[in-house]
């Protein structure tokens, strides 16, 4: 345990380093050896003992940007073959919560940032060093406000159940101890913003700063509102400048009876909610709306709908995402499908490979006509070299494979009943089809030999395809234009061909500095995993997860003193920190091309570099029944990473060639698109590439996405503590209180045991993650939305209902009584290796068995909780089962449960969002005028109402429902030691007449 303990302090220190970047890692000489010094539980950081180095200015900076880029793919392959076979490590993990100090004024009733956040955290930290050999402690760090800090546990939680109820307890110490050092005028409630950011001009701060400064360059609020640390002005500036403009942030302004902005607008034909209407989410699609900005100004936005499962992938000039579909058939005797490439023209046998009537997902190569390059990493020719045998068709994106070979080497236990098969010659594009001779095809191993002579002989001549299913050109059923049923939808799509109105544009709260979204306080878990397996297997599951939690804990619905029509701060962080350049956000661009900048600005970027993640890293390795087979290795599935993957081609090369397999190798060389943002002096070439890791944590750590995979830190000497490989969640929001806050903390971490203890699958596409994202921003979205989610997260078991083979899932027997029966086929997935992971995790996310159309549907976040039908029992349940199998004490089992109820009955609406709480709580304000304004007097009764919550002062029923929360005070926010220091005799005798009634002591004074 008191290894765990050092091994936490390190990664507090790297969690630190992550977060500030370069600025903590590239210090001179002097900080090396002042910031870190022995204590009693090893080695510890003193923040105040730091000694800044000289951050590059953007212009000095550049010529170093291709050299740290390259250095840190040299950094992290060194890095991984050094740590690559770790196993065997515990679970230690931890949380961050996010502090906003704001000073209050009682007499005119106004709020403003208190800019004492460094000397608050200096105070506390001094407070921490003068108590660490108690057990229970917290950790200060800085953010990127001059009014944040952020706090963490001093040691990590471990692998044990009655560390689970150490999380509230740490929280509240947390705020009890930040209770000590503010002043009586100041608060700090657990709030994700501050709703008056940029609405109060030169009066926003205490001190007061003056609006604008050569780093920010806003309209609306200060360069004094940021963290005095030049790491943060620096990369505040360098973003900018990157950029070309400042940045760009439009949010959709809520819409009340006297909102002055919709005067002049049509009430939609659906009521307030607009084109969605009562029964879908309206949409802003965030980092996609330069095209409206470019036709209505920035007081405008345009706004999507939920209706269509499409509509999320379109931008606003149609600039579709999605990935195109291809039928592998080469047409010669005896070919059996294709090797795949490691780049074109680098043939990989050892690679398990598409046959005849697979298919693969992808797109076009720009400037190498003639290639695709897949989303598993690999490449494809479309046709032969002489161009005389066409290997690649394309399809409609709704074409699953229609291969018996695949479906036998997928899995034993398909996911669902496959559906009828179409006619080959209903799937193909561009005038070019296949029709199929036999459409019987047989699930027997027997009637396809091995050397797959059963596959190509199904194929035949080619004939005109049926033009009701040709997907429309340029985009198959994507778009939002084009649906599988044949509908048009009218609520979206290109402005050249639908006409903007009221039921698309919506006024706009405009904002225009990196402090709107850097400046929101969230709520943050990092996990160390058993190995690097594991690490990237709870990071894809947990990214399926992230804007799931995110609309639950949804809590941002007002800044820059507007109520806005979103719940959450995502995606405000992600325009915040948009550095794209015009051509790498699809518009024209007369500066480019930028020479030094990576691929020199120009190419295409569909995301900020904080937002979801755009591929899936984890890659199985083993066929069904353990069966060797050659290849698989290295066989990874198109499927779920169905959207653009923009790579940097050169580092995919090295790190494939350094022997990192596709999944993750595309990964990294993902992370490698972007451009250092803040280099300092004397900490470029001088890094040693084999031993540090400081020039690849400057490109990861920047790439703040919904999770973030974290490679063990390189250990400078033999007693640097260890730290292994781990995995951060990123997407929560901030709750009022320390019970709502330890809830969903402690559901992430029980639902990631229930994820590897019951081998559960979350898999869904990229493309409908990045749906759920929107939707999660969505008003209300926690009780109105749905989101897609995977219907089967356990192998589905074989049966027969009369008409053939078909699938039910493992847990419809649970559900209808049958525990106790045989299962129905054995499924050797069962089996664990010596490190007791299953056969069946490692086949994830292989084990396709059939066409994955069917694997994920729209659910409500109460089903999504609680469960639907007789096949998806919900995540609550699941937990609770967990419970029960670990045999949980009941000492910690009931405050679990405390727990489970309050997301339960959030996810069904008896309870709601602290977003549905402080826009209702505005809305009945008695001075609120239905303008969707905050004068200063609600700003001031919000803050300090939601400051009364928090300590447990003011309790709001539809918050917490029955839970009580104990007052917190300063009392014991520190131990008390029991001093032996000499008291004088007067001070002896005043506290000896406090507990006595003999005269003598009253006389004696």
């Amino acid at each position: 345990r008191a290894q765990s303990e050092r091994n936490w302090r390190s990664m507090m220190q790297l969690k630190l380093r992550g977060k500030l970047g370069l600025s903590y890692l590239l210090l001179v000489l002097g900080f090396l050896l002042s910031c870190v010094v022995p204590t009693s539980n090893g080695l510890d950081l003193r923040m105040g003992l730091l000694k800044v180095g000289v951050p590059k200015s953007w212009d000095d900076s550049k010529k170093h940007l291709g050299y740290i880029r390259n250095a840190g793919v040299r950094q992290f392959v060194s890095t991984f073959n050094r740590v690559k076979d770790l196993k065997g490590d515990e679970l230690l993990w931890g949380d961050e919560i996010e502090y906003g100090i704001f000073k209050v004024d009682a007499d005119s009733k106004k709020v403003r940032l208190s800019l004492r956040a460094k000397e608050i955290m200096d105070e506390l930290n001094r407070k921490e060093s003068n108590y660490s050999q108690i057990a229970e402690g917290c950790n200060w760090v800085p953010e990127y406000g001059a009014w944040m800090v952020e706090a963490t546990p001093n040691r990590p939680y471990t692998g044990y159940t009655t560390d689970l109820l150490r999380v509230e307890r740490n929280m509240r110490l947390r705020r009890k101890r930040i209770k000590t050092v503010i002043q009586e005028d100041e608060i700090a409630p657990t709030v994700s913003a501050f709703p008056m950011l940029g609405a109060l001009g030169d009066d926003g701060t205490v001190p007061p700063t003056k609006v604008g400064g050569p780093q920010t360059l806003s309209e609306y609020i200060g360069d004094g509102v940021i963290n005095p640390h030049p790491r943060f002005g620096t990369l505040t500036a360098n973003i900018r400048q990157r950029r070309g403009s400042k940045v760009n942030i439009r949010v959709p302004l809520f819409r009340d009876v006297d909102t002055p902005e919709f005067k002049n607008f049509a009430l939609p034909h659906s009521g307030a909610d607009g084109c969605c209407g009562s029964d879908a989410q309206q949409l802003w699609r965030y980092g996609k709306g330069d095209a409206s900005q470019e036709e209505h100004g920035t007081d405008f936005v345009v706004v999507g709908c939920s209706k269509s499962s499409k509509d999320e992938e379109v931008e606003d000039m149609g600039d579709v995402i999605t990935m195109k579909k291809w039928l592998v058939n080469v047409e010669c005797d005896g070919c059996r499908g294709l090797f795949y490439r490691s780049a074109p023209n680098v043939i990989v046998p050892d690679a398990d490979w598409p046959r005849n009537g697979d298919i693969v997902v992808g797109h076009e190569i720009p400037n190498v006509p003639g290639w695709i390059r897949l989303q598993n990493g690999y490449y494809l020719p479309m046709a032969s070299d002489e161009g005389d045998v066409q290997f690649l068709h394309q399809v409609s994106t709704r074409t699953e494979p229609n291969n018996s070979e695949m479906k036998r080497i997928g899995s034993s236990t398909p996911l669902f009943r496959a559906a009828e098969t179409d006619e080959l010659s209903s799937l193909l594009t561009q005038g070019i089809a296949l029709a199929v001779k036999d459409k019987e095809v047989t699930r027997d191993d027997k009637a396809i030999g091995v050397d797959g002579s059963g596959a190509a002989g199904n194929v035949a001549t080619l004939t005109e395809p049926k033009s009701d299913a040709v997907a429309p050109t340029g985009g198959g059923t994507s778009g939002g234009r084009s649906h599988s049923n044949g509908s048009s939808s009218s609520t979206d799509g290109d402005s050249k061909d639908v006409g903007r109105s009221a039921e698309s544009v919506r006024a706009a709260v405009h904002m225009d500095a990196m402090a709107f979204g850097m400046g929101c306080c969230c709520l943050q878990i990092t996990f160390q995993a058993k190995d690097v397996d594991e690490s990237r297997y709870i990071y894809d599951q947990l990214a399926v997860m992230a804007p799931i939690m995110m609309a639950l804990t949804a809590s941002t619905p007002i800044l820059k003193g507007r109520l806005l029509d979103t719940d959450a701060r995502w995606g405000i962080i992600s325009e915040s920190v948009d550095c794209r350049t015009p051509a790498e956000r699809g518009r024209d661009d007369p500066n480019s091309p930028y020479e030094q900048y990576n691929a020199e600005g120009r190419r295409r970027l569909y995301k900020s570099r904080y937002d979801s993640i755009s591929t899936f890293i984890y890659q199985g390795h083993v066929m069904p029944n353990g069966t060797s087979k050659v290849g698989m290795n290295n066989r990874v599935v198109n499927m779920y990473n169905d959207i653009p993957l923009p790579i940097d081609e050169e580092k995919y090369q090295e790190l494939r060639g350094a022997g990192l397999d596709p999944a993750l190798a595309q990964h990294v060389a993902h992370l490698f698109i972007r451009d250092p943002l803040v280099i300092f002096d004397g900490a470029v070439e001088e890094v040693d590439d084999e031993t540090q890791t400081e020039h690849f944590e400057s490109i990861q750590s920047t790439n703040w996405q919904t999770v973030r995979w974290k490679p063990p830190p390189p250990r400078n000497s033999p007693n640097d503590p260890h730290i292994g490989w781990r995995t951060e969640f990123r997407s929560m929001e901030m709750q009022l209180t320390d019970f709502e806050n330890s809830a969903f903390t402690v559901f992430i971490v029980l639902l990631t045991r229930v994820i590897l203890t019951f081998d559960l699958n979350l898999y869904i596409p990229i493309s409908r993650v990045d749906a759920n994202m929107q939707r999660a921003h969505s008003r209300n979205a926690a009780a109105k939305g749905k989101f897609f989610f995977r219907r089967h997260m356990a192998p589905l078991e074989a049966g027969d209902d009369g008409y053939g083979v078909k699938y039910a899932s493992m847990f419809s027997r649970a559900a209808n009584g049958r525990v106790d029966d045989d299962i129905a086929q054995h499924n050797e997935s069962d089996e664990v290796d010596e490190d007791g992971v299953s056969q069946q995790r490692k086949m994830f996310p292989n084990a396709i068995g059939s066409s994955e159309e069917n694997s994920f549907e729209e659910m409500t976040m109460a089903e999504i909780m609680t469960g639907k039908g007789d096949y998806f029992p919900g995540l609550i349940p699941l937990v609770r089962a967990y419970l029960d199998h670990i045999n949980c004490d009941t000492n910690t089992m009931n405050r679990i449960s405390q727990y489970l109820d309050l997301i339960e009955k959030r996810s069904t609406g008896e309870l709601i969002t602290p977003a549905t709480w402080m826009r209702n709580y505005v809305r009945n304000h008695p001075e609120y005028k239905s303008d969707s304004h905050l004068s200063d007097s609600i700003a001031f009764d919000l803050l300090n109402t939601c400051k009364d919550i928090g300590e447990g002062t003011v309790h709001v029923d539809d918050l917490l429902g029955d839970v009580k929360i104990d007052p917190i005070t300063t009392e014991g926010a520190y131990e008390t030691k029991l001093d032996s220091k000499r008291v004088q005799n007067k001070r002896i005798l005043e506290l000896l007449q406090r507990y006595t009634a003999r005269s003598e002591f009253s006389g004696a004074l």
